[in-house]
């Protein structure tokens, strides 16, 4: 019972953090395509519920903090990121995010850019569902390579 938990916790754990690690994981230890591509989902909506709650008030601070040390309010990372978002909207974040923001990333972008939090939560879902689908399906169809064996 405890070695199917940490398979399961490891799985949700990683995806909370980087998005493609959950696939990775959960092939690697031998969980099955449903197993692993739930876990993942679960794991990244898990942080999408939580940045998205907190994430209003930090992004206050870290406002805040950038002006109180006389940093411009926008750096080149940023604009792109803003680039973005005025070209594809929330859809194009959600669509970037487990591949290239990170679960947290991707919401952070958002909670600063005033999404609301419904359509954060929405857009990340289905996000989550096509991108873990492809990465678990991907994952599953070269598991036979040697990377997965060592």
């Amino acid at each position: 019972m405890l070695p199917h938990i940490a398979k399961y916790a490891s799985v949700f754990l990683l995806s909370m953090v980087k998005f493609f690690g959950g696939p990775l994981a959960g092939v690697s230890l031998g969980l099955n395509f449903f197993q692993t591509l739930g876990l993942t989902v679960a794991g990244m909506m898990t942080t999408v519920v939580v940045v998205s709650g907190v994430g209003r008030m930090w992004a206050l601070h870290q406002r805040q903090r950038r002006e109180d040390k006389g940093k411009p309010l926008f750096s080149k990372r940023s604009r792109r990121i803003v680039g973005i978002f005025r070209r594809f909207g929330m859809p194009g974040i959600a669509f970037l995010t487990p591949v290239l923001f990170s679960p947290i990333g991707g919401t952070v972008i958002a909670t600063q850019l005033h999404v609301p939090r419904w359509r954060i939560l929405l857009h990340m879902l289905w996000s989550a569902l096509f991108w873990g689908s492809v990465l678990t399906m991907l994952t599953v169809r070269f598991s036979h390579l040697p990377f997965f064996h060592r």
